[in-house]
């Protein structure tokens, strides 16, 4: 084999073995799950599976129809419908999948955060529910000019969404309380003490709620502006989380902070060796994790102008862990990820009403993450190299103690 040739197959044996076909693979395999499950439930297929040996053709092009039809539902809600009587609903889909998927990009980036610094933030709901508050009530209680109010509501929800990520971090690093645990009691905690502040008059309500609670309206100055005009409901919420995007490369990749986080969640011991306080970086982490979730938390607090309610979280904090998980904790890969889950949301009514259970998505979803999860079935399963490359902070702890640095 010639040195042309053997450069070649390296380079394509580092393709293979790459995060990016694995994740690519993972994804085409979460959607064959998913058609799998259409398939099994289609009446017309296992009414032709009765009569499979005489003309198999019938359930093979039932199988066939359903899955069609479904995963094209979901692209004409999604992405784009060809069927629509005008350009602007034609093209309403995908930025609907940008208004859902806004959300799950910024929360992702503070979950994927974590996850570089060896930590597990299962708090993102909490986190959320916390920002919302302070927004809501900068939203609804002050009386500001317009671009001013939303900005001060937006900060206000970053704000108060790093207040409970900062405190989980002290109490980790001051008492060693496991992260996880903290996290996710804190979720019940935000939980109440938001329907407690909706039901309660005077505080996110003037008057006493006689149903179910709900926050006052924010004030028009207060809301998110749409991008496109009226006729699309995607707003700046979109652009907040695109530049969330931009500051979360450049912290991980670019900044001295970014690359203490890192070394922590490579190895605490060299990290602390090497001279960072371990303890502080969790602290830090913690609150800048939660900065980003609140990205998100003034996204659904300034997004809406009928006023928020205790399910307006809608699950984002547990479905950015997934986004965080398939973008590999990095911003273009978070980036792809909550647009892709963004479509699921956007989607996934048009599928439910050509009579496929909305859940088919959800099975799609957690199949993905099953996959990225186990990168030894995706490489047993389609014959992957295994990674030539190391860590690059691997290398640099590798020398630092074949050097001595370590007594």
């Amino acid at each position: 084999m010639s040195e042309k040739d053997d450069r070649f197959s390296q380079a394509f044996k580092e393709i293979l073995s790459g995060g990016l076909t694995r994740t690519l693979l993972a994804i085409i395999l979460g959607f064959l799950v998913g058609a799998l499950f259409m398939i099994v439930s289609n009446k017309e297929f296992i009414e032709a599976l009765g009569y499979f040996f005489s003309r198999p053709a019938d359930a093979f092009a039932a199988a066939w129809n359903v899955v069609a039809n479904g995963y094209g539902a979901l692209f004409r809600g999604a992405i784009f419908n060809a069927d629509a009587d005008s350009f602007e609903k034609a093209i309403r889909p995908i930025t609907e999948t940008l208004r859902l998927g806004a959300p799950l990009i910024a929360a992702g980036l503070g979950i994927g955060l974590t996850f570089r610094v060896g930590l597990f933030n299962i708090g993102g709901t909490g986190q959320l529910i916390f920002g919302m508050i302070f927004a809501t009530w900068v939203a609804t209680r002050l009386e500001l000019p317009f671009v001013i109010h939303m900005l001060v509501a937006v900060i206000a929800g970053i704000l108060g969404a790093t207040f409970l990520g900062a405190l989980v971090g002290y109490l980790k690093a001051r008492t060693g309380a496991h992260e996880v645990i903290l996290t996710i009691m804190f979720n019940y905690v935000a939980i109440s003490i938001f329907t407690f502040l909706m039901r309660d008059p005077n505080l996110l309500q003037e008057e006493r709620a006689t149903g179910n609670p709900k926050a006052d309206p924010a004030a028009e100055t207060a809301l998110l502006p749409k991008i496109f005009g009226d006729e699309f409901s995607v707003h700046f919420g979109l652009i907040f989380a695109l530049v969330a995007v931009v500051v979360y490369w450049w912290l991980m990749e670019r900044s001295t902070i970014g690359y203490r986080l890192r070394m922590v969640g490579h190895n605490p011991d060299a990290a602390e060796s090497a001279g960072v306080n371990v303890k502080r970086t969790y602290v830090i982490a913690m609150a800048l994790s939660a900065a980003f979730v609140g990205v998100a938390a003034g996204n659904q607090a300034l997004g809406t102008s009928i006023g928020v309610i205790p399910s307006s979280h809608a699950n984002i904090g547990f479905d950015a862990i997934t986004v965080a998980l398939l973008g590999g904790s990095s911003a273009p890969g978070i980036l792809l990820a909550g647009l892709l889950f963004g479509a699921f949301k956007a989607g996934g009514p048009s599928m439910q009403v050509i009579g496929i259970s909305p859940e088919v998505l959800g099975i799609v979803q957690a199949a993905i993450v099953l996959f990225i999860a186990a990168p030894p079935l995706i490489r047993a399963l389609f014959r992957l190299p295994k990674p030539q490359t190391t860590n690059a902070l691997a290398a640099i702890r590798d020398r630092f103690f074949r050097k001595g640095g370590a007594k």
